[in-house]
């Protein structure tokens, strides 16, 4: 009775994808996934979705696509629309893929029985640029996976080595190299406070470059002192890279929710970060808040999140308990519930 648009099964991992396979993963074979054979990215993707995927679907099934996309022939459908930049902030995207989604979403939406939203932040901001009335957006929370747990010692030193990282003693961040990270502040806010750090200190950037088809370009030609690029860091070293940080920097200017804050929590490790759109929903009070459109406001925080070695095991332990309040398997029971009413509705 319930299919699942599993595209995302052929695209890289990233936070939406990864909210796909996680919530699929906890319905037990509850759902069949349709995905294309081949390439589920760029114009091929797009073309299965909208033309082959509507003849794949059994009658009377109830369609759910969890990662912002779907088909328009459906009518028993529910989507997952994770933020709202190509509105908001479309001058963060490419033109072409910002014209794409303003065309698509609205009429998407309009045309399915119910939307998904990741917060109350992206409920509210799918309502005022789409126009979807909010009794049929519910918000379904993402959570941190089970392998975000604290390593151990040996994990951790490992890792450090393996990723080549420069000193075990570092601030990490997290996040692809597009604009609305906000990497460039966060590289000058740490140039600013550097002369105040201890020596063996440093920034680790972790995180592939965005897809130009889909972001605006960003430049970090010109990297600040005692910063360490690891690019694309596999799934499986994630938690080990967490645990061993003295902290976790994510200073995004908008997140429809936000994965990075929530896995360093469970991982124990302390957070700094923005109190810009869903993130403070996110984190709730386990986290140092700071000003993402100020360098100076976040090399004091990055001086003060350094110094004090209280404040971190503070909110490393508030980071802990915050994290109990998500998790994928109270996530995937509601997003059934919703496809089971839906199933339910006569046509």
């Amino acid at each position: 009775m319930i299919a699942v648009n599993a595209r995302f099964l052929r695209q890289r991992m990233t936070g939406v994808q990864r909210y796909a396979q996680e919530i699929v993963a906890c319905m037990k074979g509850q759902v069949r996934l349709i995905a294309p054979r081949e390439n589920g990215v760029g114009i091929a993707g797009h073309l299965w979705e909208q033309a082959m995927l509507p003849w794949l679907l059994r009658d009377r099934e109830v369609l759910w696509s969890p990662c912002n996309t779907g088909p328009l022939a459906v009518r028993r459908h529910v989507v997952t629309i994770h933020d709202t930049t190509p509105w908001d902030h479309p001058e963060w995207l490419n033109p072409n893929f910002a014209r794409w989604y303003r065309w698509l979403i609205p009429k998407l939406a309009r045309r399915a029985r119910r939307i998904f939203a990741d917060s109350q932040f992206s409920k509210e901001r799918i309502v005022v640029n789409v126009g979807i009335p909010a009794e049929r957006i519910v918000v379904v929370y993402p959570a941190a996976g089970k392998q975000f747990k604290a390593r151990s010692t040996q994990e951790v030193a490992q890792t450090i080595m393996t990723l080549g990282l420069p000193s075990p003693h570092y601030l990490l961040s997290l996040c692809s190299l597009e604009p609305r990270k906000n990497l460039i502040r966060l590289l000058a806010a740490w140039e600013r406070v550097l002369p105040e750090l201890p020596q063996e200190v440093w920034l680790v950037l972790s995180g592939a470059l965005g897809v130009r088809r889909v972001f605006g370009q960003i430049s970090l030609d010109r990297i600040p002192p005692r910063v360490h690029l690891t690019g694309y860091v596999e799934e499986a070293k994630l938690p080990a890279l967490y645990t061993g940080a003295l902290g976790f920097a994510y200073v995004s200017l908008f997140e429809g929710f936000g994965l990075p804050p929530l896995e360093a929590m469970a991982c124990g490790t302390p957070v700094l970060t923005s109190r810009f759109a869903s993130l403070p929903e996110v984190v709730g009070e386990a986290a140092f808040y700071l000003d993402p459109t100020s360098s100076e406001e976040i090399a004091e925080g990055i001086r003060q999140f350094v110094d004090d070695s209280g404040l971190r095991q503070q909110l490393r332990q508030k980071g802990l308990e915050r994290v109990t309040c998500f998790s994928w398997e109270k996530s995937a029971a509601q997003v059934l519930h919703v496809l089971a009413q839906v199933a339910a509705e006569k046509d």
